[in-house]
């Protein structure tokens, strides 16, 4: 084989590496209910509380505003609030089951189950609280408040 056509697969070679390397960089979570991109950052290192809901869920309705309030508390802080619909509603029926209830914090059009290990529940609502290392420590079943949701997640923060 002619030296100059090597080099020029070696570099052909190398350019690809450097681009899969590159494109690995730019990892996302899929994308919001506003069809954004979640940046995987936004899933690592901090605490997460994820919360299963559906819109014909009575009890899951009556949660978001709590959700809401939640997510507003933990602005700034190493620690947010994520939606999955229990569905899997995607696109527009997602946005506007969205929408519908009000939902104001990130909704994950791709289930974060297999990333944490979160099992499957079949009842709603359902809420997780993931630590920084992303190991679930807390599966809440039922309606829950923010109060309740803020206090658990610092009692978790503080090793309790």
């Amino acid at each position: 084989m002619d030296v100059r056509l090597q080099r020029a697969i070696g570099k052909l070679i190398m350019g690809l590496i450097a681009g899969l390397l590159l494109a690995g960089c730019a990892e996302d979570a899929g994308v919001d209910q506003h069809g954004r991109k979640v940046a995987v950052e936004r899933l690592e290192d901090q605490w997460l509380v994820i919360n299963y809901w559906a819109e014909w869920c009575g009890p899951c309705r009556t949660e978001i505003p709590q959700l809401n309030q939640l997510a507003e508390q933990l602005k700034n802080q190493s620690a947010e609030v994520f939606g999955v619909n229990f569905d899997a509603l995607q696109d527009d029926e997602l946005a506007k089951s969205s929408e519908a209830l009000g939902i104001r914090f990130t909704v994950l059009a791709e289930d974060p189950a297999p990333r944490f290990n979160l099992p499957r529940s079949e009842v709603l609502p359902v809420t997780y609280i993931v630590d920084p290392q992303g190991k679930v420590r807390e599966r809440l079943l039922g309606e829950q408040s923010a109060a309740g949701l803020s206090k658990r997640l610092a009692e978790l923060q503080a090793g309790k």
